[in-house]
């Protein structure tokens, strides 16, 4: 009985007169405590802003569905309400957000990535993975890598390092466009018995991971001071460092808290987010920054492989987690993109870079299934579908620019602002191609399964 008189005294969410006292209420407590942080030009009210138009835009270019097509990707709304937010001068004004505020923001999200891609990992995968599953997954990345740290290089001028930092941000492939793409086509039942679909999602989370950590070392060598050889050595020592942290944090989750404690769920979740966090900000600060986000990967690996199937309902913590701070991510990147200083000869060398580096990945790729026992249009289908380019860009593309702005070097600065600017392109410019070309190229490319033949049997062992 009481419960019923609470919920209907205090309905959740509330409404009406009492909406409208608690908000105002909660408002005056900010504003009390904060003061002009939550006022126009302050950080809380730029935020607040940013997140609620993020929202709004990812939802109105969710909208957009054209017919036997996958939906455009939430993210383009998100990051491109940031860049109109930071362009509109009026606008601009009032939403202010310092750098200080969206890096930490930002280093927020990239440890929540980094999470769903370590509890995303199948331990029995892994052990079962074959030869062109390894293939499809690994050597794209490194050789569009490459391709993009040396035409960056003599197209750019970036130094060679910043050269590989480039590449290594645009070596992944976007789980945010191709995953929901493959299961509109699986639903369909295209490329079912060749195990298409299944051999792309699981190559996925292995090209994102090498990427993610082939730009941590190169980024901690890029910022570090001495010779050549201290800086190899040092990128080595902090890939070492933050593996054996990760392992020792993930054991430690293993088994603590206890599986028989009360709310052992919503614990882990809380210990895994707050040291995966605490990982990447520390590794900053102990000047380190390399090891952090290799630390947290392999931390959440472990713990999930200790987990087994209790690590479901962590997965789905962390994926609110990610609901929340998506639109902060895409709408922060967006926002750092200002036409007024955006130069002509970067866009466009930008651009021949990425292209010149997205034939070479197509072209690779399309090798690397050469001997799976593909035919020829299903050989030229996955070439094509490891594309899209979207959240690991958006994840670590400012990372660089931030550590940068850090050490106040204009030269750093610059290029930091290339790397941050060529990863935007290519969020801007392969998501929603790369989701086309999904859509439009997978039926004709790739056999129908008819009903009556086993759902999701592999041709190719994963």
């Amino acid at each position: 009985i009481c419960c019923g008189r609470l919920r209907r005294g205090c309905p959740c969410p509330p409404r009406g007169l009492l909406s409208s006292l608690i908000t105002k209420v909660l408002f005056g407590v900010v504003w009390s405590i904060t003061e002009k942080e939550c006022l126009p030009g302050g950080n809380l009210f730029g935020i607040t802003v940013l997140f609620i138009c993020s929202v709004t835009g990812g939802k109105l270019v969710g909208l957009i569905q054209l017919p036997k097509l996958p939906p455009f990707p939430p993210l383009l709304g998100m990051l491109l309400t940031g860049f109109l937010l930071r362009n509109i001068p009026v606008v601009t004004d009032a939403v202010y957000i310092d750098f200080r505020w969206s890096a930490s923001l930002r280093n927020i999200a990239l440890a929540v990535i980094l999470i769903r891609a370590g509890l995303g990992l199948d331990g029995s995968a892994l052990k079962k993975l074959s030869m062109v599953c390894a293939r499809v997954g690994m050597g794209p990345c490194i050789i569009e890598a490459c391709t993009v740290a040396i035409v960056s290089h003599f197209l750019m001028g970036l130094p060679w390092i910043w050269g590989f930092i480039l590449g290594f941000v645009l070596g992944a492939v976007s789980p945010a466009v191709v995953v929901p793409s493959m299961l509109l086509l699986q639903k369909d039942g295209y490329g079912l018995e060749q195990g298409i679909p299944t051999l792309l999602m699981a190559a996925g989370s292995f090209d994102d991971i090498l990427a993610i950590t082939g730009f941590t070392t190169c980024m901690g060598m890029a910022f570090a001071t001495g010779s050549m050889w201290y800086n190899l050595l040092r990128g080595i020592l902090e890939v070492g460092g933050g593996m054996v942290a990760g392992v020792l944090l993930g054991f430690l989750l293993r088994y603590f808290p206890s599986k028989d404690q009360d709310n052992v769920v919503m614990k882990r979740s809380f210990l895994l987010l707050g040291l995966s966090v605490f990982a990447v900000f520390g590794s900053n600060v102990a000047g380190f920054p390399g090891s952090g986000g290799l630390c947290t990967l392999v931390l959440a690996f472990l713990a999930g492989l200790g987990w087994r199937r209790s690590k479901v309902p962590v997965e789905d913590i962390v994926g609110i987690a990610w609901e929340v701070f998506q639109p902060l991510l895409f709408g922060l990147i967006g926002a750092e993109i200002r036409i007024s200083e955006l130069d002509k000869n970067t866009v466009g060398l930008g651009i021949g870079s990425l292209a010149i580096g997205l034939l070479v990945r197509v072209l690779f790729t399309f090798v690397c299934v050469l001997c799976a026992g593909f035919n020829f249009k299903e050989k030229l289908f996955i070439a094509l579908a490891w594309l899209p380019k979207a959240t690991v860009q958006a994840a670590i593309g400012s990372t660089a620019l931030d550590m940068a702005r850090t050490k106040e070097d204009t030269e750093l600065e610059k290029y930091g602002m290339d790397v941050l600017t060529v990863a935007v392109l290519s969020i801007l410019l392969t998501a929603p191609i790369g989701a086309l070309v999904i859509g439009l190229t997978g039926p004709p490319l790739s056999t129908q399964h008819r009903e009556g033949s086993v759902f999701m049997k592999s041709s190719v062992p994963l």
